[in-house]
């Protein structure tokens, strides 16, 4: 099992519409091919306050990584041009894969 997280780094002055944006479009849409599930997000804490953006990251439990790579070019490149295009430059987003590692 894989974990795909997103972290964004969200302008202070569209943070609640982007928040909003996320949780009622971006994840339900996301999670609908059910390819992706169990999404979690969090808030990022800052080592230092910052007072003009914050960081969220969004999770997803994912089958393995040719079921990621699928949704990537089916689903995920469309979903996030959504994002891009309503937010422009004040949501930048980059992602890592996480390999779950029993213990």
């Amino acid at each position: 099992m894989l974990v795909y997280n997103i972290t964004f780094h969200i302008d202070e002055d569209i943070l609640q519409a982007c928040l909003k944006f996320l949780k009622s479009e971006y994840i339900p849409q996301v999670t609908n091919s059910g390819f992706m599930h169990s999404p979690r997000m969090h808030r990022v804490l800052p080592y230092q306050e910052e007072a003009d953006a914050q960081s969220y990251a969004v999770q997803f439990r994912v089958k393995n990584l040719d079921t990621l790579n699928y949704w990537i070019e089916n689903e995920g490149r469309r979903i996030s041009k959504q994002l891009a295009d309503r937010f422009g430059q004040k949501v930048v987003g980059f992602a890592t894969v996480l390999e779950e590692i029993d213990l």
